[in-house]
């Protein structure tokens, strides 16, 4: 399996090559306030390889008061990009920066005890195809 992806501006573009073992929305605080977000949603794998494209040295990398948490992203438009996690043993891609569909089908939602609270049977709430104007 093959995956392209790139950041919002089209600064930075990679590809990655691979199976993707667990997909997983992480409601942890951390994941909340870096994707301003209910959750984070993140491909991990532990044999793709991930090959920079353009942009590779622009690429910028936060871990979180060296916690675990960690976020790569382009420095110009701040899109969430991949990264090597766990001493190199995983790959985590954020789902959202693939421009290739993903076929594997979400395993779960992590860190429910850290779930916002506001974050409870959104698909009861309307549903619009775009920015409602009225």
């Amino acid at each position: 399996m093959k995956h392209s992806g790139s950041c919002l501006c089209g600064n930075i573009k990679f590809e990655i090559t691979g199976e993707f073992e667990n997909f997983f929305f992480c409601h942890c605080q951390s994941c909340r306030k870096d994707t301003g977000s209910a959750h984070a949603s993140n491909l991990f794998s532990s044999t793709a390889k991930l090959k920079w494209l353009k942009g590779e040295k622009e690429v910028q990398t936060y871990n979180h008061n060296n916690s675990g948490h960690v976020k790569s992203f382009c420095p110009k438009c701040s899109s969430a990009l991949p990264n090597i996690q766990m001493n190199g043993k995983v790959l985590v891609v954020p789902a959202g920066c693939l421009d290739t569909d993903v076929e594997t089908v979400p395993t779960g939602h992590i860190y429910l005890n850290e779930k916002a609270n506001w974050d409870h049977n959104l698909e009861e709430y309307p549903h619009y195809e775009f920015l409602p104007t009225e």
